[in-house]
């Protein structure tokens, strides 16, 4: 007896807007499978039947609150019984900018919990899933931030940094298995009117820099599927932020977003 071939799925977090939501979409019109994963109260279900009705795909979503371990255990032990996963794009991610004294202890540990340790357990339960498929892809979602210090987010881009160092060395561990693994540092993008609003105070540099999400989720699953280890977005935003020394860009880069603070 011929046994049918196993539906396999797309792990989104972060997934109820924004890049995430972009990248969801593009999979969608791809024929992939998607799971969606975000927050509770972000019309996540809506989101689900919108894309289900209009790419013709398999859709679940799951709600679910980064910030807690039992959250992310239990999360990925559901999707782990229930569903062939070879793709997972780690998109969660949580910041701000505030003056450090300002910020309450909940507001930094929560970064470094969505950052750092959601995703480093998300893809450590995964792991043997996406390793049982023919190819798996992970893509995880660090930033332009990770390559400089910045004043008033401090926590924020060390975070970032740890995701970009954390899929450098995965991708050098797994490659001679069948999982490749991508990392993009995007700078700000055009995911609400309030962020966009935001981020074009910073003037012509935060201007120049802006991204459209859909362009980057496209372009950033093309590299993916070639297996490209650093997704460079934005060229401009790569230099200031590499090759100025820290000198000139920490300062720098810190009066921008002093204007957020």
């Amino acid at each position: 007896m011929k046994t049918q071939p196993v539906d396999t799925y797309a792990v989104i977090t972060g997934a109820s807007q924004g890049l995430g939501k972009s990248f969801a979409i593009s999979l969608a019109k791809r024929k992939h499978n998607v799971i969606l994963i975000s927050l509770p109260n972000q019309n996540l279900k809506e989101l689900a039947l919108h894309i289900k009705a209009t790419y013709k795909v398999k859709v679940s979503y799951f709600e679910s609150d980064f910030s807690s371990d039992e959250s992310v255990i239990s999360l990925t032990t559901q999707l782990n019984e229930n569903y062939a996963i070879d793709i997972l794009i780690n998109n969660a991610g949580t910041g701000g900018t505030k003056r450090i004294e300002d910020a309450s202890l909940n507001y930094l540990t929560t970064i470094i919990q969505v950052n750092v340790k959601a995703i480093t357990v998300f893809t450590h339960q995964l792991l043997h899933n996406l390793k049982k498929q023919s190819q798996s892809y992970i893509l995880n979602v660090s930033s332009i931030a990770a390559f400089s210090p910045v004043g008033y987010k401090t926590v924020y881009p060390a975070t970032k940094a740890f995701v970009h160092s954390f899929s450098l060395g995965l991708s050098e561990e797994l490659k001679n298995s069948n999982i490749s693994v991508s990392v993009i540092n995007p700078g700000a993008m055009k995911t609400n009117p309030e962020i966009t609003a935001r981020i074009e105070k910073q003037g012509f540099l935060g201007k120049l820099t802006l991204l459209e999400p859909q362009k980057v989720a496209e372009y950033s699953i093309d590299k993916m599927f070639k297996g490209t280890t650093f997704i460079l977005i934005n060229p401009i935003s790569w230099f200031i932020s590499t090759l100025l020394p820290n000198w000139i860009k920490v300062p720098m880069m810190t009066n921008i977003v002093k204007r957020e603070a």
